[in-house]
């Protein structure tokens, strides 16, 4: 990985510190620290990092108030690490910008491959005009899906599901913001309505509908696209 990238780990614990030091450094990441809300906010605007992980348990102020600061203007990944892993406070984090969202203790592995697909979804070119997964290919410009070189045909509701999904590959999205993207305010709550399209996608994209290896059940949260 290219040492330019930069990571912000606002974090009061010191033992998670170091470890990350460790596994951050070794894949040549650029690591900076904060022990707390106040000082993470001011590094992060100083240095402006290509990535943040931020804890929800600081001393000083609660982490999901200090996601909602940060996301007025900072643009880049930030992906929560937390020993809180209710659905709400999972949900929370996710609808007010966090890319993604690990509960300690946490795999290393993990967590590096969860970096690297953030940053490689932020650096990707946002007007490439096909993608490519498994067996498919989607063409954004004719908004045509092609299984095994075949058309398959999608409704306009279905494409939008699927462009949303592959827009935000990697990320976790919660029911209400694909709801409220796709269909409106009104319908933030019908997550059974979602459900019914997401079945209806994976028969046309997976190979197994019931093992699906690209709309990813996140429960109790949503759905996470995975390309690769």
């Amino acid at each position: 990985m290219n040492n330019a990238f930069s990571i912000l780990v606002i974090d009061d614990e010191a033992q998670i510190r170091k470890l990350l030091e460790i596994a951050l450094e070794a894949n040549d990441y650029k690591v900076l620290f904060a022990v707390n809300a106040k000082e993470g906010l001011a590094v992060a605007a100083s240095h402006q990092p290509d990535l943040i992980l931020l804890d929800l348990g600081l001393p000083d102020e609660d982490g999901q108030e200090v996601l909602k600061k940060l996301r007025e203007w900072y643009q880049h990944p930030i992906i929560i690490l937390s020993v809180k892993n209710t659905e709400e406070e999972i949900v929370s984090a996710l609808d007010s910008g966090a890319n993604d969202y690990l509960t300690k203790p946490f795999r290393t592995q993990e967590l590096l491959a969860r970096i690297r697909t953030a940053i490689r979804n932020k650096t990707m070119i946002n007007n490439e005009l096909t993608v490519t997964f498994g067996n498919c290919v989607v063409d954004l410009t004719s908004r045509v899906l092609k299984v095994n070189g075949e058309t398959v045909k999608l409704t306009a509701t279905e494409y939008n599901l699927l462009n949303l999904l592959i827009k935000n590959d990697g990320r976790v999205l919660t029911h209400q913001y694909i709801l409220k993207e796709i269909w409106g305010q009104s319908y933030a709550d019908q997550t059974q309505y979602l459900r019914v399209f997401v079945a209806q996608l994976r028969k046309k994209i997976e190979e197994d509908a019931n093992r699906p290896k690209f709309i990813i059940t996140e429960s109790g949260v949503g759905y996470r696209f995975n390309s690769s």
